[in-house]
Parts: C-alpha cells; structure tokens; sequence
C-alpha cells in the first residue's frame, strides 16, 4: 500500500519531539505531503510550537515522563513518529521516556511507527546512546508495534549548530579521538525529515527496516577543506581538554568517538540514495544552508 502525497493518506500521525530538530523536520515534510500532523510538545506556546502551528500543524501538549499526558495526543492516530535526546535527558530517562511512548502508542492502536534513532548495528557497542535505542526499539516490537528504524551517522549541523557544542567537538575532540583522516557517513536534518515521510507514504515496503543513513562519507580533514572552499575561512572553534568536555556533557560522545576509530560497519551511502535520491552531500548542503 502506497500513500500518494495529499490523496489517500489514512489519517493522523503524531510526532513525538516535534520541536526538536529531527522532530520539526518530520513535520515539515510530512505537511507538505499533505499528512495531517499532531506535533506533540512540552511547551505548545513556545516560538518553535507557534512556528509549527502556523505551517498547519496541530500542536498538543504531552510529556514523554508522563504516559498519562500521551493517550489523548495518540488517540486515533494512524502512525508515530518517535525520537528521544538522551544528550538532555541522560540514557536512563530515555529509555523510560521510549518505553512509555511505546506502550501508549501500543493501547492507543498506532499502525506503524518510525523511530528516529542512532547506532551502527543490532548487537550492543558499549556506546551508551546507541545500546539505549535498542533497547527502546524492542520495546516497540515487544508490544507488536509495526516499526521503522532510522539510524543518521552524523548530522552536518553538528559543524554549526551550538546545540551540538561543535566548537568543542566536531572539529578539534571529536578527530582527536577517532582520527581526522577516519571516515565518517553524514546527513542533514532536513534530509532525515524527508526520509520519514517516505518511511510513512510506504508502510508496506518499510515496516520492519532498520536503515542506516548517509548521504556523504568524508573524515573531518576533509571536511574541514570543504568547509574552507565554501566559506573562505577555517571553522572557528576553541579547543577543550577531554576531562573538561566529559564535565559538560559526560562520557557519552568520547565513548563514542573512540570505539568509532576502530569499529567496522556499513557507511554505504545507498541505502539512503535509494530512499532519497536528491540527498545532499556536505558540499551541497554547506552551499544551500541559511548564511
């Protein structure tokens, strides 16, 4: 069964995070599909709830602590899109946070859902961000739940946006640990945003996937190159001592990075071109992204 944009799509789908960066990208794509989209948030009077208002969403509150505040969102939906961001939460509020929209959406009768998760493989790394989302997908498939798994390498934005503490990370621990000439699969946001709606449009062909996405695989030296040739300038940044790092953020992300130096895995960009032929790659995304 194939939902064509705009004509035949059988209802509501309710985003979960929809005013985070994933999450907002999901709906955008989805409105413009012509799905009817429930962007659920904590703050619905906040400029990122109005923004999403305005392009035709219907903003509701709810909190993935609380399942009680997730049942009148969920209810009648057709479909869920659902991400967590342990990076604000921590790795055990994730998972409890997962688990309570699965369980919600399970009563609920949701009919597919499409997790906007991490990660590089189906067995534990020890990366405590990616092992989390595991767990947190068996869950979903525990209670019977059709699923799409969405695993993005690295985001682009990470070169820019300061939610990401890219001064910090992306360009100086971040190589210092993996290795700068070590490659690495990239994806932009709004790429991933359209990637979800697809997943939506095509149920019968997605339901069940586990997809690692990348649109580009360049190491962070070569990024840096690219990043000059667009900008004329060197990414800006201030180095930090990984101790200092671990103190703001924790062990996560250098965990991360150091089992990435070595770890083997699939950085193909195909299955992502497959999906989303018109996916950007770094030079393309650093050309078109807002000055």
């Amino acid at each position: 069964m194939v939902f064509s944009a705009g004509r035949g799509t059988p209802g509501v789908v309710a985003v979960v995070g929809a005013t985070g960066r994933q999450g907002s990208a999901v709906v955008r794509h989805l409105l413009k599909d012509g799905w009817q989209v429930r962007a659920l948030t904590r703050n619905p009077s906040s400029n990122a709830s109005q923004a999403l208002r305005a392009l035709g969403a219907e903003v509701q509150q709810a909190n993935t602590e609380d399942p009680a505040s997730l049942r009148i969102p969920f209810e009648g939906a057709y479909a869920l899109f659902n991400v967590q961001n342990p990076m604000t939460s921590g790795i055990d509020a994730e998972v409890r946070q997962g688990s309570n929209v699965a369980e919600t959406a399970a009563e609920a009768g949701i009919r597919h859902v499409v997790y906007g998760a991490a990660g590089v493989s189906d067995q534990p790394t020890g990366v405590g961000s990616w092992d989390s989302k595991l767990v947190i997908a068996l869950r979903f498939r525990e209670l019977g739940l059709p699923l799409t798994v969405l695993r993005p390498m690295a985001f682009m934005e990470l070169m820019t946006d300061q939610g990401y503490y890219p001064q910090f990370s992306t360009w100086h621990l971040m190589p210092k640990l993996m290795g700068p000439t070590r490659p690495v699969g990239w994806l932009c946001v709004d790429d991933l945003g359209a990637i979800a709606a697809r997943m939506f449009a095509d149920p019968e062909r997605w339901s069940g996937a586990v997809l690692g996405l990348a649109s580009d695989v360049q190491s962070i030296d070569e990024c840096r190159t690219l990043w000059q040739e667009q900008t004329g300038r060197k990414p800006r940044g201030v180095p930090m001592p990984e101790k200092l790092f671990e103190r703001f953020v924790g062990k996560d992300l250098t965990t991360m990075w150091r089992w990435l130096q070595t770890g083997q895995f699939d950085m193909s960009t195909q299955a992502t071109r497959e999906v989303l032929p018109e996916a950007r790659t770094i030079k393309e995304w650093l050309t078109q992204r807002p000055k």
